[in-house]
């Protein structure tokens, strides 16, 4: 089953499951116990925090949850903020928080941390999809750089990221067209 977020990114091949980690975690839950799927394809845009470029497509199946206080040295959890796929050495982590990170600094913190994207949703879907045992994998098209201008960015490219995410899920042969 494939899935996205939502919101300007529905696709017709794709379920919607909302924005942000609660309504993502909350819909995806109802979803698993009343229709669960065998596995999951979570699809959507990130942003990249430097390394990745604009139209960037990768598969992961690791995600954090890192919050800027963490990397400010402002906070700590008692959560196990790092899910990642065990059976791959390099893979690209996402974080996801339910900010988008503005800061050119901060950016460069997380990339410092080893992580390269952010996504909203990541984070929780990979949590619900190992609670329920499904198997996922994430697959991701950078829309913009999280500096300053990354809400106009993103605004800017998403209708040609969801082509270019859609082209490429046909030629990997996810869908069909």
């Amino acid at each position: 089953m494939i899935i996205s977020a939502g919101n300007k990114e529905i696709f017709d091949f794709a379920y919607p499951i909302g924005i942000g980690m609660i309504e993502s975690a909350i819909n995806l839950t109802r979803l698993c116990l009343f229709n669960k799927p065998y596995y999951l394809i979570f699809i959507g845009s990130a942003g990249s925090y430097g390394k990745l470029r604009i139209f960037d497509i990768f598969e992961t199946s690791s995600a954090s949850n890192i919050e800027h206080c963490f990397l400010k040295k402002e906070c700590y959890t008692p959560i196990d903020n790092l899910i990642k796929n065990e059976n791959v050495s390099r893979e690209t982590i996402v974080n996801s928080s339910n900010y988008i990170t503005t800061s050119t600094l901060l950016s460069k913190a997380y990339l410092h941390l080893g992580i390269d994207a952010e996504n909203m949703e990541f984070y929780s879907v990979l949590k619900v999809a190992k609670e329920f045992e499904i198997p996922i994998k994430g697959i991701f098209i950078i829309t913009n750089y999280c500096y300053e201008n990354a809400h106009n960015e993103y605004l800017k490219n998403i209708d040609k990221a969801k082509e270019k995410l859609k082209d490429y899920l046909i030629m990997k042969k996810y869908i069909k067209e």
